[in-house]
C-alpha cells in the first residue's frame, strides 16, 4: 500500500527506525502538547512507546521535505493498527486493558482497533490528514474491515465538568447490545451521570470533541461506561463503527465503494460544520476514526477526542 502526493506519501511503516519516527511525533503531540507522563527512559529519547507497539502495523504519513536533518522527525502523523487476527495471534488489542472486549475478540466479522492517532501541529488543517484518512480507507477496505472501534478521550481525568457530554453519549449512542463493550471495574465511570430529560445539550455538544461528534453522526456508537487514565490525564470512552450500520450516504467514507469523497462538500454539511471550524481539519481527514484524539486527528484527548481543542486519540494506547 502506497499513496504518494507532492511532498507526501502514506504507508506502513516497514523498518524499526520509521516505527521509531512514529513513535517521535506521538511523543511531541502526547507528552510535549498533551501533558502525557513518559519514562525517564523514553523522554530521553522523546519517544512515546509501550509494549503494544511490536505487535500493531503503523500507517505513517511521511514529509519527504521535512525541515529537519533528523530523520525521526520526517513523520507527521500517524495511525496503529490491530486486525483481530493480528490479536488474537498476539498481545491482544491494547483496549483490552480499559475495556472487557470479549465481545469484539469473538465477533464473527472483520475487526480492526485503531489507537495512538495524531498528526504534528504544522500539519493540522490541510492535505496532509486528507492524505493519512486516505491511507485509512485503503488501509479498511484491502482487510475488508466491518466494525473500527478505538478508545477517544476527554481532556482532564475529572468525570464532573463533562457529565452532560458523557450523559448524552450515553443516552443517545449507547451500542447495540452486540457490540456494547463495558469498562473494565478498576476505574470505571458510569455515564449516565444525568437523566435523559435534564442534559443540556447545547453544553454537551459543545463539550464533546468535534472527531467524536464526526463519529456520532456517522452511526458510531459508545460503550458502557468511561474509563478515568490518570496517566494520561483523560477520560476515555470506547467508540465503535460498524460500516453495516452506518448510514448509507456515509458509507464511502470507510472505502466501502473503494472511493473517498474529493471534496469536503461530499460531507454532510451538519458533519462538516462540526468539525472544520474546531479543529480546523477537512472534513474527510476528521473522519479517521482514532481515536484517541490528538490534536489533528487522534481520538485520545484531543479532543478530538478529548475536550475542546483535540485530545489525541491515543486509541491509545497508554
Amino acid at each position: 500500500m502506497l499513496i504518494e502526493a507532492g511532498r507526501f506519501q502514506v504507508r506502513l511503516a516497514e523498518t524499526e527506525d520509521e516505527v521509531a519516527a512514529a513513535q517521535r511525533l506521538r511523543y511531541r503531540v502526547f507528552v510535549e502538547e498533551m501533558g502525557a507522563a513518559a519514562p525517564p527512559e523514553d523522554a530521553a529519547l522523546r519517544r512515546e512507546r509501550d509494549r503494544f507497539d511490536p505487535h500493531f502495523e503503523h500507517l505513517i504519513l511521511i514529509d519527504l521535505e521535512a525541515p529537519s536533518p533528523d530523520p525521526l522527525d520526517s513523520v507527521a502523523g500517524v495511525y496503529r493498527l490491530m486486525t483481530g487476527e493480528r490479536a488474537h495471534d498476539g498481545i491482544g488489542f491494547y483496549g483490552a486493558t480499559e475495556y472487557d472486549l470479549v465481545k469484539l475478540e469473538t465477533y464473527p466479522r472483520k475487526v480492526v482497533e485503531l489507537g495512538r492517532s495524531c498528526v504534528g501541529a504544522e500539519y493540522r488543517g490541510g492535505t496532509a490528514m486528507h492524505l493519512l484518512w486516505s491511507g485509512l480507507g485503503e488501509y479498511v477496505t484491502r482487510n475488508d474491515i466491518e466494525i473500527l472501534f478505538g478508545v477517544a478521550s476527554f481532556h482532564g481525568a475529572d468525570p464532573a465538568p463533562i457529565a452532560d457530554a458523557l450523559s448524552y453519549l450515553h443516552h443517545g449512542h449507547l451500542a447495540p447490545e452486540d457490540l456494547r463493550v463495558r469498562a473494565r471495574a478498576e476505574h470505571f465511570v458510569a455515564m449516565d451521570l444525568i437523566p435523559a430529560d435534564k442534559i443540556d445539550r447545547k453544553k454537551a455538544l459543545k463539550q464533546i470533541p468535534a472527531l467524536i461528534k464526526a463519529y456520532i453522526r456517522l452511526g458510531g456508537f459508545v460503550g458502557e461506561g468511561a474509563w478515568v487514565d490518570h496517566a494520561f490525564n483523560t477520560v476515555d470512552v470506547c467508540l465503535l463503527m460498524d460500516t453495516a450500520r452506518m448510514v448509507q450516504r456515509y458509507r464511502s467514507f470507510y472505502g466501502k465503494d473503494g472511493s473517498a469523497p474529493d471534496a469536503a462538500s461530499d460531507i454532510a454539511p451538519d458533519v462538516a460544520s462540526d468539525i472544520a471550524p474546531d479543529v480546523g481539519l477537512d472534513a474527510r481527514a476528521a473522519l479517521g476514526l482514532d481515536m484517541r484524539g490528538a490534536p489533528g486527528l487522534d481520538a485520545r484527548g484531543a479532543s478530538g477526542v478529548g475536550g475542546g481543542q483535540h485530545a489525541p486519540a491515543r486509541g491509545a494506547e497508554g
